[in-house]
């Protein structure tokens, strides 16, 4: 109850280069992801469903087209797939001045424009706000259309309890950590309030992380028992990666920087770390017979002695395409799929040294191992993924056998970058606008290479366990015949109505006595009266004003449940481990 979770971003954002107008709306285009409908419906579009049916309350569209049509005024997207095929209830909100269009975005779907102004912020311009009003009293827009986006606004706002008297108002600031700062931060005067009022919400959130992140860790390789440890064990641990940065868990702005431990990836969707548990501290914690070198280089002179076990920490990142790191633009456009900070060396280099050596891997995604792996040191290689804050506790739960390791990869690894699809490859410049076809359609990671008959280093779905298993004989029980379509949705309730005449224009006049605040934006007119047109809106050619009958894919929030207990069948077939 209380937050309203966004789900992002809408639709087939699978690239940070090029995904943003260049100057904004200017001279090239976002990127254009073109996809055909089977594709949208059976990848890409599950993600969202998922969400929308666990009552997710907003969706944000991306910066990107989607076949040719930008996200946040493609109307088959948001009008067609989330709000009628996928049932979705709630709101539908741009990305920070993704909005490239006013009467056609609010025609197209869209529910609210993030954060309101035009193609420049803070001029004070806006696609909506006051010319929204303007849109509805001239016609131009359907009062129809404005009353669905205040209905989906405000019925979230309802449905999450934040009408409820004692939910608290805003009490943090995202412009400043300290107490006090500009009351209206987007004013070039302001006077100063109190804004950060440092209210602890934490909770057991610490339990919630360390055990997210504990459930995804995923062994891949585990010879002779290696793991788990002996708090006995003589550990020499390498790496940078295995400490928190030194500079400060929060020192690079949203996180772009790869310096110390990497619990996440860079960019506006980043958090400022509470804490972060760091893994040399937690290991330290478990077995005091442990020696750490904080390098990414191999120190010389080291004596290794029979009994001692290595731990060699790398990682690769990622993120936001507004920030560059170490030469990567978002995608990791220089370092690739190879370990960051030289790290294949610095294992390969331990192993030559160690007969034991534990690979712990912080990633965003697949890396090559097969410089490595096979070698006959490494013994165990574990991918801790992204941990975030208890990255230390989380690791030690599985390294000294607290729990048994239960993670599997959501990725297959393969064995060269070569074995992925040619998509796979950042999609250069074009004049104009880039045009990236997802020419491979449903095959990518392991439908591909499985399409292919090429083996990979590691398996989508790979990971190993502590336990041992059997199995006998399986018995196989015939369900329910499948139909060519999934059942009818059910009857649908009733909805609100509301007034269609346009109001008038003395409802959007400055209220008297009315406080605006430069570079603000508002509904209201200077002079609504003067407003020509007052003509009854007019549908676009190919637009329907009466219901039609519902897609055979609908019937729910996150589509017909029909399709759910289908795609687990189906799922189950290929080991995806997608339903419950």
């Amino acid at each position: 109850m209380g937050v309203i979770a966004t789900i992002k971003h809408f639709i087939a954002n699978e690239q940070e280069a090029y995904r943003m107008d260049i100057p904004p709306h200017g001279l090239m285009k976002a990127l254009s992801s073109n996809l055909d409908d089977r594709t949208l419906h059976e990848l890409y579009g599950w993600p969202f469903a998922d969400g929308i049916r666990a009552g997710v309350g907003a969706v944000m569209t991306a910066y990107n087209d989607v076949n040719g049509s930008a996200s946040s005024q493609n109307s088959k997207m948001m009008n067609g797939i989330l709000k009628d095929e996928m049932g979705f209830q709630g709101l539908i909100m741009s990305d920070w001045l993704a909005q490239i269009g006013g009467v056609s975005s609010a025609l197209a779907g869209l529910d609210m424009a993030m954060p309101g102004d035009g193609s420049v912020p803070l001029f004070g311009v806006t696609y909506w706000g006051y010319e929204l009003s303007t849109a509805v009293l001239n016609g131009t827009v359907p009062l129809e259309r404005l009353n669905d986006m205040v209905t989906r606004i405000v019925a979230t706002w309802y449905q999450l309890g934040q009408d409820d008297p004692s939910f608290p108002k805003p009490n943090f600031s995202a412009n400043t950590a300290d107490a006090s700062g500009p009351c209206y931060p987007g004013a070039l005067f302001s006077p100063t309030c109190v804004v950060n009022e440092y209210v602890n919400v934490q909770g057991n959130h610490a339990t919630v992380a360390r055990e997210v992140a504990r459930e995804a860790i995923t062994v891949l390789k585990n010879d002779n028992k290696t793991l788990p440890l002996s708090s006995k064990s003589v550990l020499k641990i390498f790496g940078t990666d295995a400490q928190k940065n030194p500079d400060g868990i929060n020192s690079c702005n949203q996180r772009s920087c790869n310096k110390g431990t990497l619990g996440m990836g860079w960019g506006s969707g980043t958090a400022n770390y509470p804490y972060m548990d760091d893994p040399i501290t937690a290991i330290k914690l478990k077995a005091a017979n442990s020696t750490y070198y904080n390098t990414d280089s191999f120190p010389s002179g080291i004596i290794a002695m029979p009994t001692d076990i290595a731990i060699v920490f790398i990682s690769s990142d990622s993120g936001e395409n507004q920030y560059t790191v170490e030469m990567n633009n978002g995608d990791r456009s220089s370092d690739g799929l190879r370990a960051w900070h030289k790290g294949d060396d610095l294992v390969k280099a331990a192993a030559a040294k160690y007969s034991t050596v534990i690979v712990v891997v912080h990633t965003v995604g697949p890396i090559l191992v097969e410089s490595w792996v096979d070698l006959p040191s490494v013994k165990a290689v574990v991918f801790a993924h992204l941990p975030g804050q208890e990255a230390g506790n989380s690791l030690t739960d599985i390294l000294f056998g607290d729990y048994s390791p239960s993670g599997h990869l959501p990725y297959s690894i393969p064995k060269t970058e070569s074995d992925y699809p040619a998509s796979v490859s950042l999609m250069g410049f074009q004049f104009f606008q880039v045009q990236d076809t997802f020419s491979e359609g449903l095959y990518i990671d392991y439908r591909y290479l499985n399409k292919l008959a090429i083996p990979p280093r590691y398996a989508f779905g790979h990971g190993l366990s502590y336990t041992t298993f059997s199995k006998t004989s399986a018995t196989v029980t015939a369900g329910k015949a499948m139909t060519s379509v999934p059942p009818a949705r059910r009857p649908k309730g009733s909805a609100p109505t509301y007034s269609k005449a346009i109001p008038l224009p003395a409802e959007v006049a400055w209220p008297t006595g009315f406080d605006k605040i430069w570079r603000y934006l508002y509904p209201y007119l200077d002079n609504p009266q003067d407003i020509s047109s007052k003509k009854a809106f007019t549908y676009p050619i190919g637009y329907q004003t009466t219901p039609q009958p519902d897609p055979v894919a609908g019937g729910d929030q996150g589509g017909n449940p029909a399709l759910v207990s289908i795609f687990c069948r189906y799922s189950i077939i290929f080991q995806e481990h997608v339903c419950e």
